[in-house]
């Protein structure tokens, strides 16, 4: 492909603004950066508004935009879970994570992995919570990359050697940059933006290719039939359905847990902010499901066909299909814009994500472990420093390894993190649980999760269960975190006896 200029003048002067945007939010709301909470929080003062682009911003990625489509592309209706997903985790949002702000803000608390060492008295059980928050988020900043260098190469910049990815790595600097400046208030300010690109493209899309491929009724009639239902599951087995449903569940209750939707949630003023974004953010759902479309009418219009594009599905498969489609449909400047909102798409989960990487870095393991007198200014430098570190570890994860292995390993990331359910839940609503018996059952789910998809080759999460002759197919991540909470709920009065045992023995 050559070279679109038009396109890509449009796509700089917005990554220009954003980039600036991204400097100036340091004087947004000034306060002492050199405070961890400021820095890595935004002072806890993120009202309804903020808050509601910032969980945007953080949740809608890059990577959603390009891979929901995708899926729907390649695979069809089982691409559609992503609905329903969205869908459910507003109710949880709304009955779990107000509780859980009252109690960090009443504490100080800066991470998930604060609450549990403060609820459970627990150094062991708080470090496998950060632990397992950093190493599950790796690939997911890592992913944010995907979707960025798939929309460099449709706009005609070479992908290959060190040449094709330096626009990756000057846009990382300058994310590196601007989020060590200006900490989480750059990409809640940036995610105004990105948020309004996103919709008037998506609203475009949905409105102008239909009209140029003869409406909704021409695409669907377009699709094949197998892509526009679930396949009908055979004898013996639940197929398709169950995959869908356990997917969907699974996916939603493994969201919140990640560190930069909690960094986000522990961001916004008050229990009330949360509720509200409880209720509005379910407009994002919406948008998901129009995005969604684009796959069936990237089919429709044949773009995989076109001699034009198949450098770019080559490189790509799958993820090519949207930029194709907006490339085949829109005049360069608006292809332009689109490619914007889906580049500036990547850098606000990511420096989120850097963010909350840092948070339980600095307070979990470093001040924890190595420094518990450091001072709050050494606390934030830390912050900063380590931010940068995860940086430049997901550009060079991402151009090291094969780009499968990043989506395998984030594959693997949504298993690990659901297996902070049972602390953070338990902990919330119940005293009857034990930090041993947590620990277990965060190591048997672990285990278990991890299994499950490397006897799916890695290649899938979602794992053949056989009960009673009956197959179900279901998401990995759910299935083990069934097994966590089983594991901790029945070890928890053996190691309440073990623990009363020992302090009659010290007595």
């Amino acid at each position: 492909m050559n070279l679109d200029v038009t396109a890509t003048a449009v796509f700089l002067g917005l990554f220009l603004f954003v980039t600036w945007l991204g400097f100036v939010a340091a004087r947004w709301r000034k306060a002492d950066l050199n405070l961890l909470h400021e820095w890595g929080l935004g002072g806890r003062r993120f009202g309804t508004v903020v808050t509601w682009f910032l969980l945007g911003g953080d949740l809608y990625t890059a990577y959603t935009f390009i891979a929901v489509p995708a899926l729907v592309f390649g695979a069809g209706a089982m691409g559609f879970f992503a609905v329903p997903y969205a869908i459910v985790i507003y109710p949880l949002l709304y009955l779990i994570f107000p509780r859980l702000w009252s109690i960090a803000h009443r504490r100080g608390h800066v991470t998930a992995a604060d609450y549990v060492r403060n609820r459970f008295g627990s150094r062991m059980l708080a470090l496998a919570v950060a632990l397992t928050g950093i190493v599950a988020t790796m690939p997911y900043i890592a992913l944010q990359l995907v979707g960025m260098e798939v929309v460099i190469s449709a706009l005609g910049f070479p992908t290959q050697g060190f040449v094709g990815h330096l626009p990756l790595i000057i846009a990382f600097i300058v994310l590196a940059c601007f989020t060590y400046t200006s900490g989480l208030r750059a990409p809640a300010l940036i995610a105004v933006v990105k948020d309004l690109l996103i919709f008037v493209t998506v609203f475009a899309a949905v409105v102008i290719i239909p009209a140029q491929l003869g409406g909704y009724g021409a695409i669907f009639a377009s699709v094949p039939q197998e892509k526009l239902t679930l396949a009908p599951p055979p004898e013996g087995s639940l197929g398709s359905y169950s995959a869908y449903v356990t997917l969907a569940f699974g996916s939603a209750l493994a969201l919140f847990l990640y560190p930069h939707a909690m960094t986000g949630i522990l961001s916004a003023s008050s229990g009330n902010v949360i509720r509200r974004n409880a209720a509005l953010l379910s407009a994002y759902s919406f948008i998901l499901g129009l995005i969604a479309l684009l796959g069936y009418m990237a089919i429709a219009a044949g773009v995989d066909k076109d001699p034009a594009y198949a450098g770019g599905f080559a490189q790509h498969g799958p993820n090519f299909a949207v930029p194709a489609l907006y490339l085949a449909s829109f005049p360069s400047w608006f292809v332009g814009v689109a490619f914007a909102a889906i580049a500036i798409g990547a850098l606000v989960p990511a420096a989120i994500m850097s963010i909350a990487c840092a948070n339980l870095y600095t307070r979990n393991l470093y001040k924890e472990f190595w420094r518990p007198d450091c001072t709050e200014a050494e606390e934030a430098r830390m912050a900063k420093i380590v931010s940068l570190v995860v940086k430049i570890g997901a550009v060079v994860f991402i151009l090291a390894i094969p780009q499968a292995y990043a989506i395998q390993l984030q594959l693997l990331g949504g298993i690990w993190i659901i297996q902070l359910l049972p602390p953070v839940l338990l902990g919330l609503y119940t005293r009857a649980s034990n930090a041993g018996a947590l620990l277990a059952g965060w190591a048997v789910g672990t285990a278990v999760g991890t299994y499950m998809a490397a006897a799916q080759g890695f290649t899938s999460s979602v794992y053949p269960l056989t009960l009673f002759g009956l197959t179900i197919p279901g998401y990995a991540a759910l299935y083990s975190v069934f097994v966590n909470f089983a594991v901790a709920l029945a070890l928890a009065p053996l190691f309440d006896f073990m623990a009363k045992r020992a302090a009659l023995a010290a007595r």
